[in-house]
């Protein structure tokens, strides 16, 4: 059988759900091993807040008996802390309370899903759409990657990535012939790059992005650019001290 996994939940709404189907049993499953990959994920350069309130940590409600497998679909739950900030907007029952205690959103955001989402489940308020397609939901896909890279470690084999390309810089080549080394790289580094020019190269391209927008969207960018950027050189000079 081959995997599938069906996530559910709202980014603001309890909880964020995921099933996995088609592992087979006597695979290990340790929590630890899944909440390292949340937290990979939360330390990455995110533009919003978000990352800074939730403290992602899994529960396995099925699938798993005594760490291992038992051949039933897995289910696993990641639950949302700022959801105690929307418990009125994000009710499962009872009436609707008005479109400003909904925090409803009436006007679809350029660049988003909004308008297609609304246009297709016919609703007005694009809540309904943008609670799904958030980058909160994929939490959820994290965690079933997590399974997925259990299951790999049963064969032996082990999963690393790097950065190829930001924006229109290049990290340049040999990666495929330094695997080990690529293992050996550290969950915050900057820009999970071999290269030291490379690295700086990456990190320079937020600034970049300023250069290519007017009025208040280049305040804006310069502000996410110039954050991204500044956390970049702070990761830098530490991975740098730690090797001298």
């Amino acid at each position: 059988m081959a995997l599938r996994f069906l996530t559910a939940g709202e980014s603001h709404g309890p909880a964020l759900t995921v099933i996995v189907e088609g592992l087979p049993a006597g695979v290990a499953v340790a929590r630890e091993a899944v909440d390292r990959e949340l937290r990979r994920r939360m330390s990455g350069y995110g533009r919003g807040g978000r990352m800074s309130i939730e403290k992602d940590s899994v529960e396995i409600l099925g699938g798993v008996r005594f760490g291992r497998t038992i051949g039933s679909p897995v289910s696993l739950l990641v639950r949302n802390l700022d959801h105690a900030n929307w418990l009125e907007a994000m009710r499962t029952d009872g009436p609707h309370p008005g479109e400003q205690a909904a925090r409803a959103v009436t006007r679809p955001r350029p660049g988003h899903a909004d308008l297609a989402g609304a246009l297709k489940y016919g609703t007005h308020d694009a809540r309904d759409v943008l609670e799904r397609a958030s980058a909160r939901e994929t939490a959820a896909r994290t965690a079933a990657g997590a399974l997925a890279r259990a299951l790999l470690a049963e064969g032996a084999i082990e999963v690393t990535s790097c950065t190829v390309s930001v924006g229109t810089a290049e990290a340049g080549e040999g990666r495929d012939e330094d695997f080990d080394r690529l293992l050996a790289i550290d969950d915050d580094a900057p820009m999970r790059t071999l290269d030291e020019a490379a690295c700086l190269t990456l990190g320079a391209w937020y600034t970049s992005l300023v250069s290519k927008a007017v009025g208040r969207a280049k305040v804006r960018m310069l502000i996410r650019a110039r954050g991204c950027y500044r956390r970049f050189l702070d990761l830098h000079a530490k991975h740098l001290q730690e090797d001298r």
